[in-house]
This record gives structure tokens, sequence and C-alpha cells, in this order.
């Protein structure tokens, strides 16, 4: 199963100029780049989904940061999974610990847009993981649980889970990262969720990737050793220089 790496560009990009000026380096970055076992999605702002979509680079998809459940209507400042899939998004990012926090996402409401992106053909990438003094079986067990109520076994390969433990973050400053054996120990957890759940050969064909500060000089650590089967990256993917030496750290 091919490595999945995620760019997600947070609240950036203030300009057509600076969205420009972006592609054209990532396309550079990426231009001598040969990958034979990896995807790159790149999450833009919303209002830079057209744009990314004329780019027409090969070697990338596109995602969206957040959606609403909703396909239309009267729900104003809301984005809908019809316009995200026409606007050229194939991902989009669900339970971020950002939209948790800003904005009081619950379980409840993830589920339900989790629910709208597979009924539309979108790839849901579902955030789970404990804040710092919490215990992270409980809580990653309850999130999987509430955010995956009524997904099927025909749908759930076409959602990926990331391990983000959010006070690993780079918004939160962490003073380490989790030890490999702790990122590897919250993949096994996972993966014995959706076994349960699913059963062996369904499960094994979700992703779960990880979370949280991934760098180049990290990554090794927190995906390649732990088993994981790729990342969600966020500064980092500001800088194409950076974010192309991850992917091809995974890569190789």
């Amino acid at each position: 199963m091919g490595k999945l790496i995620i760019g997600n560009l947070k609240m950036n990009l203030l300009s057509s100029v600076e969205r420009d000026n972006y592609l054209a380096w990532m396309g550079k970055e990426l231009k001598n780049a040969k990958l034979k076992n990896s995807e790159i999605v790149l999450c833009p702002p919303s209002v830079h989904l057209e744009g990314f979509k004329k780019w027409k680079n090969k070697k990338v998809k596109f995602g969206a940061q957040n959606m609403f459940s909703e396909e239309k209507g009267s729900y104003t400042g809301e984005i809908s999974p019809v316009m995200l899939k026409n606007f050229g998004a194939e991902y989009v990012i669900l339970g971020h610990s950002e939209r948790r926090r800003y904005f009081s996402e619950n379980n409840s409401e993830i589920n339900s847009r989790l629910i709208s992106a597979l009924k539309h053909g979108l790839k849901p990438i579902l955030c789970v993981g404990e804040n710092k003094n919490q215990e992270i079986r409980q809580v990653v067990l309850e999130q999987l649980g509430d955010c995956l109520a009524g997904v099927n076994r025909g749908k759930i390969e076409n959602v990926v889970i990331c391990y983000e433990p959010v006070w690993a973050i780079s918004a939160n400053k962490p003073d380490h990262l989790p030890a490999t054996n702790d990122i590897m120990s919250a993949r096994l957890l996972i993966r014995k969720f959706l076994v349960e759940k699913y059963g062996t050969k369904i499960a094994e064909r979700v992703k779960i990737i990880y979370g949280g500060s991934v760098a180049s000089a990290n990554v090794q650590e927190t995906c390649i050793n732990s088993g994981m089967e790729g990342v969600l990256v966020g500064k980092e993917s500001l800088t194409p220089h950076e974010f192309v030496k991850i992917v091809q750290i995974i890569d190789k």
C-alpha cells in the first residue's frame, strides 16, 4: 500500500500572487522528484482550490481543510461537499484539533460531515488524538467510535485515519514529540479498533498516518520507524523544499 503525504496549508496564501508563487516553487521542487510509492495531497484554503486545480500537476492531488454536511442551502459561510468536488478536491480534512479547539466541533458534527463526504465521493482524513493530560486509549477510541458511526464496510477503506496528538502539533510549541514506540502503539490501537469493527481484510485497506510537527528531521522516527502509512504535514508544507524532502524520505 503506497504512502500518503498530505500538506495542510491552513489559513495561509493570502493572495493569488502568493498562491501562484507557491505553486511555481512547488512545481520546481517536484520536477525532478521521482516518486514510486507515494501519493501527494495538498489542502489549501478553499478559496484557492480552483487555482490549484488549474495548476494541473500530475504528481499532486488536492483536498480541503473542512466542509459542512449539507449539499446546499441557507448555511451562511459554509462550504458543501458538492462545491469541493466541483472545484477539484478529492480529500477533505475532518476533525482537526484546531477545528475542535477554536470552533468547538464535536464528534457528532464530524460524523455527519464524514458521512456526507463519503456520500459525495470525497475521501475524509479523520484526525483523532489526545490532549497533553488525557489518556490516549480512552480519547482515541471514543473519537473513532463516534466519528465513524454509520460508516459501513463498503465505505471505510475510503477514510484515512490521522493520529494527531494535539499537544504535539507545532502551534502548541511542543518541547518534544511522541516516541516512535508511542506512535506505533497508537497505530496498533487504531488498527485493532478497525479490525474489531470491520474485520481484518477490510481494516488493512485503511491508511493510518501521523500528524504533529512533522519535519524532514523527524519523519524517520514519526512515520517510517513507527510503521505509519504517511503523514499530515502542517507548517513545513508551506516550504516546498522541505515538504518535498519529507516526501522523498518517505517514498524511499
